[in-house]
């Protein structure tokens, strides 16, 4: 089963999957994170298994340990860790949250 929140990392500059890219997914909860799950990207640089069928809404926090991702390659990188907030609304059954990753940039957007 495909869980409420998935990812797919590619990487720009290698024009390749970024596989073994460590994730974290928390929930803002008060003043702080609690955390929701943790898990990899695969050989295919897609996590379709983070975290459970169904989400409260709220606002949750996507971190991507790119760092550990490009020293893994040998490659320096600006970024340690790219982290993106969103929102999960009511009725929503599932969010795709896709990054474009390079050492010195990254973009990412809401897909299907």
């Amino acid at each position: 089963m495909t869980s409420h929140i998935t990812t797919h990392v590619l990487d720009a500059v290698a024009g390749v999957p970024a596989a073994g890219v460590g994730l974290t997914l928390s929930r803002h909860a008060g003043d702080g994170l609690a955390e929701v799950a943790t898990g990899r990207t695969d050989a295919d640089g897609r996590n379709r298994e983070l975290g459970p069928a169904v989400l409260e809404p709220g606002t949750y926090r996507l971190v991507f340990a790119t760092g550990e991702y490009f020293a893994a390659a040998g490659r320096p990188t600006f970024y340690p860790q790219v982290t993106i907030d969103f929102r999960v609304e009511e009725g929503q059954d599932h969010y795709h949250v896709p990054i474009l990753l390079s050492p010195f940039a990254y973009s990412t957007y809401r897909g299907s």
